[in-house]
């Protein structure tokens, strides 16, 4: 009986550990060829960045830390574009709101900044792919703008 609940507690723990279905970018701890990328959900705006480590870093726990950092900046970077391309009311985008507003360039700044990582995956090699995700209605608050 003890033998069946340590193997059932250590299945569930690799299951959390890994996600029911893998990783989504992941094989076998290399970067996969194809990366299928949902940018969007209903109530999420999605992005993924990849970081390598430093050349500098001497041992796997210093080329987590700068791949992950890298990896967190390019999904930033991958998601300001997502954000630019938001519609808001009247049917203009949040890149030409930005264009005349300089308050909501810095808003969209602020909510980038704050998005949530929602993923964090090592490849063997101690590169880093980092999801990441912004609440489109606590952008839509952060504007002040509602969200078409």
């Amino acid at each position: 009986m003890n033998k069946l609940i340590v193997t059932g507690f250590a299945l569930g723990l690799s299951l959390l550990l890994t996600g029911c279905g893998g990783s989504q970018y992941l094989q076998d701890g290399k970067i996969k060829s194809t990366l299928d990328q949902t940018n969007e959900t209903d109530k999420y705006l999605v992005a993924v960045g990849l970081g390598a480590s430093s050349k500098d870093a001497t041992d796997s726990t210093q080329r987590k830390a700068t791949s992950r950092n890298a990896a967190i900046v390019a999904a930033q970077y991958d998601l300001v574009g997502r954000v630019k391309g938001v519609k808001i009311e009247g049917g203009i985008t949040i890149q030409k709101a930005m264009e005349t507003d300089s308050k909501i360039n810095a808003l969209v700044n602020d909510s980038i900044l704050g998005a949530e990582v929602s993923k964090t995956e090592w490849t063997a090699d101690d590169g880093c792919v980092i999801t990441m995700r912004l609440d489109k209605e606590k952008l839509a608050k952060q504007l002040n703008k509602k969200i078409e």
